[in-house]
């Protein structure tokens, strides 16, 4: 019996250094090191920690990004529990808008993602804008998001396969430049009237990236057939270029759905993409909704947010954690 004590002590003192050495090693994986863009699923270590915002609460937030206070609004769902991993949306306002505007907008606060508006910061013309575009501010918001990222996973219980990205306007233009750079952390994209300014030869995603994308066909803001002047593509030539870099079919399967919407789809898609394709007739700059909301007083001919919060659930991260 003594010697049995003696090995059963061993294994718990190996077990306690093992879990320590597991511990120390998770928490050395999600301390970022400063002013590094990360683009990879790290693990979460918020989980099984009691939360400090209430499930159902919206609560302003604040995290210190290239030497810059920025700041977000966070939402926890009511189904929230720390005990169990959870979906994460990025809701990217537009340009001139704020985060309040953009959670109002997208709605979605009402679904059980963990949702998050972050706020952008006034560019050269001083109105509030994203990475991506050529009157945005000078500091680095793929850096943010990143660094946002690495917050929010200390604090909550996210779940690192189901992290997306969504915008409207510039902050849709921005939730493309993000697919270009983020696309090892962020699983999905879903960007709604983007403004897609020409960013060349700087999109090297290191995954094929699932696009979802909704444009309106009167949208006069961001024309649906581009502006050379502004250098903004046509929405199909910068579907057609991510189908390419997904390795997709180069002719979409297009389905009218009626009441002036067609959906197209570029098959064959590497690694499990897709790209997605929402036209909507006669829409104008909006996000689109079958009520009123901020953008409109007109109600639209769909919902986008349910479409999005679908083809998100359908695309989690395949890779695996560091």
């Amino acid at each position: 019996m003594p010697g049995r004590r003696r090995v059963v002590g061993r294994l718990a003192v190996a077990a306690a250094m093992a879990a320590g050495l597991l511990a120390a090693c998770s928490s050395a994986a999600t301390a970022a090191p400063p002013d590094r863009v990360l683009d990879f699923a790290r693990p979460s270590t918020g989980c099984l920690q009691p939360s400090a915002v209430t499930p159902g609460a919206t609560v302003s937030g604040k995290v210190v990004s290239g030497g810059i206070e920025r700041t977000y609004l966070l939402h926890v769902p009511r189904g929230y529990r720390p005990h169990r991993p959870t979906s994460l949306i990025l809701s990217f306002h537009g340009h001139k808008r704020t985060s309040a505007y953009q959670e109002s907008l997208s709605g979605f606060d009402s679904g059980d993602s963990i949702a998050v508006y972050p706020q952008g910061l006034a560019g050269t013309d001083g109105e509030t804008a994203w990475t991506g575009a050529p009157y945005s501010n000078r500091a680095d918001d793929v850096l943010f998001v990143s660094d946002l990222l690495n917050q929010l996973q200390r604090q909550l219980c996210v779940d690192p396969a189901r992290i997306y990205a969504a915008g409207k306007s510039n902050g849709g233009g921005f939730t493309g430049v993000l697919a270009c750079r983020l696309s090892g952390r962020i699983a999905a994209f879903a960007p709604v009237s983007g403004a897609f300014y020409d960013v060349g030869a700087g999109c090297s995603p290191t995954r094929p990236a699932p696009i979802l994308d909704f444009h309106g066909t009167a949208d006069q803001t961001i024309p649906y057939a581009g502006n050379a002047e502004r250098k903004l593509p046509s929405i199909p030539d910068w579907l057609a270029a991510w189908a390419r870099r997904d390795g997709c079919a180069a002719t979409p399967v297009v389905r009218d759905l009626g009441k002036g919407v067609s959906v197209s789809t570029w098959p064959g898609c590497a690694r499990g993409a897709k790209v997605e394709h929402y036209r909507l007739e006669g829409l104008g700059h909006d996000w689109p909704s079958t009520k009123p909301n901020l953008d409109s007083d007109e109600p639209a001919a769909m919902d986008a947010t349910p479409v999005i919060e679908r083809f998100f659930a359908e695309h989690p991260l395949r890779s695996g954690l560091r």
